[in-house]
């Protein structure tokens, strides 16, 4: 299988239904399934059929404007009710990643200031909010890439945990986006990829996206970034993030939080790409991010195949915390942010146009 990460839609509308690549299954498996409902998405959300904060938020704008679709026959005390149920089940299907929370309250004005018109006029409304959404999100994806991009020299070997590449997002990605902004910029740049346990995002999105493009991509288990940091095998760090808090702590997936660390220790910059969708002023500091616990199944095995030993207790929690003292900066869609706190991101929104 070969297929251009940079031509991949995540997510694309076909038909009156939202399409998504099924990341459960890649990269053995390249994918769409069809959605029609917000029921569905949601599901699709919670199982993560589609991962990545940027791509959440999408999909929920998808999920609102099907299900208005879905119900523009129907009264409009059953229709309101609808969508209500809908924007519901959609904030219930993963709690860390404020994007979800972003879009749909987006969304939700955008249904607000729409009194008075009719049902299906409403769910036309909502469907182009929805496609402005993922237009913009690619936008603001190249946007970050070229201000990312300026931070990487010729040369650098970059560490990235997790995915926040194409397949997180809209298109381009954001970590993964600096990267491709970088090559694109002529430099020759190689990442290393954490594996990313136990979902493995790493292994199986962030190499397959690079391998698509030639990028050269190192995988590497989790617990090897601080040998190869010792051995001055990595130059700068750069993730994506599913929250930020008003004081600049970051969350994104486990095991973030032991890499920064790591680099801190070694003097390696550590870069959070960051769209200001994703930074949530309303948490005063990481302590107040929900993190998501997932099913113990996937810390015992990995589909078919079980290692661990029958009856063994289980944590799973799908996120750390990375404290603002460790980042180096946030890589936003308007420029970046050194040493972020809550006096340098209240004023990136206070200056906001």
């Amino acid at each position: 299988m070969s297929v251009t990460a940079r031509k991949v839609e995540t997510l694309r509308w076909r038909d009156g239904k939202l399409d998504m690549i099924d990341q459960r299954v890649l990269p053995a498996v390249f994918e769409y399934l069809s959605y029609d409902s917000a029921a569905g998405v949601a599901e699709g959300i919670r199982s993560m059929v589609v991962r990545g904060a940027p791509a959440i938020g999408v999909a929920a704008a998808y999920g609102l404007a099907l299900e208005a679709s879905r119900l523009q026959g129907s009264s409009e005390n059953e229709f309101r009710q609808g969508l209500e149920t809908g924007i519901e089940l959609l904030a219930a299907s993963r709690p860390t990643a404020v994007n979800l929370f972003w879009a749909l309250n987006r969304v939700r004005r955008v249904w607000s200031g729409l009194s008075g018109l009719g049902n299906a006029a409403v769910a036309v409304r909502l469907l182009d909010e929805a496609h402005e959404m993922l237009a913009e999100d690619i936008r603001i994806n190249r946007a970050m890439g070229a201000f990312g991009a300026s931070l990487l020299p010729d040369g650098a070997r970059v560490l990235t945990h997790c995915n926040a590449g194409a397949l997180a997002t809209a298109g381009w990605g954001t970590a993964l986006g600096v990267f491709r902004s970088a090559v694109e910029a002529g430099k020759k740049i190689s990442v290393i990829a954490d594996e990313t346990r136990p979902f493995l995002q790493g292994a199986r999105l962030t190499a397959w996206e690079m391998v698509q493009e030639n990028i050269p991509v190192t995988l590497i288990t989790d617990n090897m970034a601080g040998f190869m940091m010792s051995r001055g095998e990595i130059d700068a760090v750069m993730v994506g993030t599913d929250r930020v808090a008003a004081n600049g702590d970051v969350a994104n997936k486990i095991g973030t939080y032991m890499v920064a660390v790591l680099a801190k220790r070694h003097s390696i910059p550590f870069y959070v790409a960051c769209p200001l969708s994703t930074i949530d002023l309303t948490v005063p500091d990481g302590s107040a991010i929900p993190i998501e616990e997932r099913a113990p199944e996937e810390v015992l095995g990995f589909r078919e195949n079980q290692w661990a030993a029958q009856g063994v207790s289980v944590r799973n929690p799908a996120f750390d915390v990375t404290p603002a003292e460790l980042v180096t900066a946030l890589i936003t869609e308007r420029g970046i942010i050194y040493n972020p706190s809550s006096e340098s991101l209240s004023a990136l929104f206070r200056s906001e146009p």
